[in-house]
């Protein structure tokens, strides 16, 4: 089968190669089933994994791609309900394939309305968006939320759930074609920051969702009012920064740290409620495709993602 194939790690993403004839997954064996993979959506995770910089190291060789949509053509024994169901796929890589063997609990069917570029671009951002605001965050209706990277695809999914929930959301992207992806999802304010020394003249915010870090920190930090929470969800824009702690205690500030798959690893129930909530907004929370190339074109939306030049989210198609 064809695939999407990691021999080396390096930041510059030599190791990548397509590989014509990669052999086949393993058959379904008990409570397993094999998935004919017809999108994978592409996220920051994926990237670092090809550099080595995720906490997650697979073995190399590695078929990348944590999150995709197909339909199960194999089913082992105690899995032949499943047999025939257009699905979604949550693994910790293989989705870069034409095939994927898993077991079923990594499996649930498609919510309704969703297709399949949709459905392979939703899980990671919906769910990550719902732990941050909802869970980890405790966003009310009325409150403010500053999303940064509100044009990419994890900030719109976070634009996206904070607008459906009645919250008033203030959007900052790096391109006006960025700011006006998150109006279009209902942000009520936008901010165009410079990247390199960004500038937000807030100090009203509740929660702000912080997908990027880096020079981005400090200015969304001084965003926050009395009592603000401050979501970090990752570092697209960079890790080094120091935080002054003097800042956090006069404002009373709560700074919280957001891994919405280890949520779920540490506490089951909990997760089957997250995804529970988040395939019950699917209509409200469809993934904008900005990117949409076939397996043979991955290096490209890769390097797209690697350049910050995305608009929503990147999929590949097998």
């Amino acid at each position: 089968m064809r695939a999407l194939v990691c021999h080396h790690l390096d930041e510059d993403r030599s190791g990548l190669v397509l590989e014509p004839d990669w052999p086949e997954p393993p058959a379904p064996g008990p409570g397993e089933a094999t998935v004919a993979i017809a999108a994978a959506g592409l996220n920051f995770p994926d990237l670092l994994m090809l550099s080595g910089g995720y906490q997650f190291r697979p073995e190399l060789p590695f078929i990348p791609g944590t999150e995709a949509c197909g339909t199960v053509i194999a089913t082992g024994p105690g899995a032949e309900a499943w047999a025939g169901v257009r699905v979604l796929v949550g693994a910790r890589g293989g989705g870069f394939a034409e095939r994927l063997t898993v077991p079923v609990a990594a499996l649930r069917a498609v919510p309704a309305g969703l297709d399949d570029a949709e459905a392979a671009s939703f899980t990671v951002g919906a769910l990550t968006a719902w732990v941050g605001l909802m869970t980890r965050g405790r966003l009310q209706p009325g409150e403010r939320v500053l999303v940064t990277g509100a044009g990419g695809g994890m900030g719109l999914a976070a634009v996206q759930l904070a607008v459906a929930i009645g919250a008033h959301v203030v959007a900052a992207a790096s391109t006006p074609e960025r700011l006006a992806l998150a109006t279009a999802a209902g942000a009520a304010e936008t901010i165009l920051i410079d990247r390199a020394a960004p500038v937000i003249a807030r100090r009203d915010i509740d929660v702000v969702f912080d997908p990027v870090g880096g020079a981005l920190v400090m200015p969304a930090l001084r965003s926050l009012q009395r009592g603000g929470r401050y979501l970090i969800i990752g570092f697209v824009g960079g890790r080094q920064v120091a935080v002054p702690l003097n800042r956090v205690l006069l404002g009373e500030i709560e700074v919280i740290g957001v891994r919405a798959g280890e949520y779920a690893r540490q506490d089951p129930a909990a997760g089957r409620r997250h995804i529970t909530a988040i395939d019950s907004h699917a209509a409200a929370l469809r993934p904008h495709i900005g990117l949409s190339l076939p397996l043979e074109r991955g290096a490209e939306a890769f390097a797209a993602m690697a350049a910050g030049t995305l608009l929503g989210k990147a999929v590949l198609h097998p």
